[in-house]
Parts: C-alpha cells; sequence; structure tokens
C-alpha cells in the first residue's frame, strides 16, 4: 500500500486543523464534565445517586432503552427483510419512511404523540395512559431508535445470495432453521451494529421523551430530563454527576462500536 504520510506543510496544517477541531468540540466537553463533576469531591456525586429520583431516572432511562432495543430488533429485522426480499407497490414509499426520526424533530415528535395518544386525542387509550406516562417515554424511545437496525442490516441483507438459502431449502431445512444457520451468521455483526447504535439513541434521547412525558420527577424523568431539571435548579452537581454516567456509557458504546466496525469491515474485506 502506498505511504500517505503528509510531505507538505499544507498537509501539516490540514492535519492540525482538524485535530484541532475535534479537540475542540469533543474532547473539550469530556474534560470538562469529569472536572466539574469531580470539582468538589466524591461526596456531591454520593449524595445525587443517593436521591430516590435519581436512581429512578437512571433506571426507567436503560430499563426502557432496553426495552426499546428488543422491539427495534424484531422491527428492524422485519423491515430489512420486507424491503430485500420482497416487491410490492409502496415499497420506494415505505424505504423512505424508514428514515423519519433522523429528519423529524424529537420535539415535533413528541408532540404528535400527545395529539394522537393524549387525553381526547385521535387514538387516545382507555386502559392505561400513554401520555405523561411510562409507555409514552417508551414509545418516544422506540421512535428515535427505530431506523437503527433497519439501516444496518438491509446492505447486508442485499448482498446475501438467494443460492445459500435455496441450497439449504433443498436439503430439508425449514425457513426458521435457513435463516438461524445461514443468514443469521453473515448479518450477526451488522446487527449487533445496529442495537448499540439503537440503544445508545434511546439511552441519549430528551427532546421527545422530554414533551411526552412531562418529566415527572420520580415518575417518568429520565437521566436526560433530571440533567435539564438539575441545571434549571441550580444544582451543577447533580447534573455534572449523572452527566458523567452517560459520558461513560457513551464512551463504552463508542468502543463498543468501533470494534463491531472493524469487524464487519474485516468481513466485507
Amino acid at each position: 500500500m502506498r505511504d500517505l504520510s503528509p510531505r507538505s506543510p499544507i498537509t501539516w496544517a490540514l492535519i492540525a486543523l482538524v485535530v484541532g477541531y475535534a479537540a475542540v468540540l469533543f474532547g473539550l466537553p469530556i474534560v470538562t464534565v469529569v472536572a466539574s463533576a469531580f470539582q468538589k469531591g466524591l461526596d456531591p456525586i454520593i449524595k445525587t445517586f443517593k436521591d430516590s429520583s435519581v436512581q429512578h431516572a437512571i433506571f426507567i432511562t436503560f430499563s426502557l432503552a432496553g426495552i426499546a432495543v428488543i422491539v427495534n430488533a424484531a422491527a428492524g429485522l422485519l423491515t430489512a427483510w420486507v424491503l430485500t426480499r420482497h416487491q410490492f407497490p409502496g415499497k420506494r414509499v415505505l424505504d423512505a419512511m424508514v428514515d423519519i426520526p433522523f429528519v423529524f424533530s424529537p420535539v415535533i415528535a413528541g408532540y404528535a404523540m400527545i395529539v394522537l395518544f393524549g387525553r381526547g386525542g385521535w387514538l387516545a387509550p382507555t386502559l392505561f395512559p400513554i401520555v405523561f406516562a411510562l409507555p409514552g417515554v417508551l414509545l418516544a424511545k422506540i421512535f428515535v431508535s427505530l431506523p437503527f437496525v433497519t439501516r444496518e442490516v438491509q446492505p447486508v441483507l442485499a448482498s446475501i445470495t438467494p443460492e445459500q438459502e435455496h441450497a439449504a431449502y433443498t436439503m430439508g431445512a425449514s425457513r426458521w432453521l435457513t435463516f438461524r444457520r445461514v443468514i443469521l451468521p453473515e448479518i450477526r455483526t451488522a446487527l449487533l451494529y445496529g442495537l448499540v447504535l439503537t440503544f445508545a439513541r434511546a439511552v441519549g434521547e430528551f427532546g421527545a421523551v422530554a414533551v411526552v412525558s412531562g418529566s415527572i420527577q420520580g415518575y417518568t424523568e429520565t437521566a436526560t430530563s433530571f440533567v435539564f431539571r438539575a441545571l434549571n435548579d441550580r444544582n451543577p452537581s447533580g447534573a455534572y454527576s449523572v452527566s458523567l454516567v452517560l459520558m461513560i456509557v457513551s464512551l463504552a458504546i463508542l468502543i463498543l462500536l468501533n470494534l463491531l466496525k472493524h469487524r464487519l469491515t474485516a468481513r466485507k474485506g
């Protein structure tokens, strides 16, 4: 492979510009959160996490994000399968609709859920509340993280030749056995990549969740909503402490994504 090491001052200047930009945009916020969280020692951090409302906010953040991952794993796989293996009227429309959460404002999505499922809404539930309740929080997390599994799995599914499946069918394998033994090993890494992205998006969501949940302390308040409330309540220690947890989770997800990306690239190569 040809050596692409920099050979001119202009190249070095461009590299320095990009590295400096990344350091300011990504590095400084991380340093700021860590330094601010530990500015007054461990006591404020411990006090923050002893608060039952903080514990509840963190619990529902990660538990509902986990449920969103399960739902979107099934929905994303099914959608990717339909889009790659079937032809039907409106296929292009469905394919475009998958990307709606990417371009739709989360705040507007939350408001739309209130219009649909709120009191007097078009689809107002009769058995249990959705808006300003935990089902609304879950619905918001599912919506904003919906495209990731589909978009990661879809191109890999499209690259699998039908001959492999037909060979399995001729040998007497059922559709489920064919999927588990032939297709799943091929899409496993892409699926995991999509699931990790789904979890990260669901954990970090604020706009749609804040609107549809009302951020009720001790009930529908999530970790991101607590950070927002703590800043408004002039409680920087609490805001930075919970932000530190979210940042650690984000960095762990980033490391995992890079490992999966390397594995996916190696498989394609």
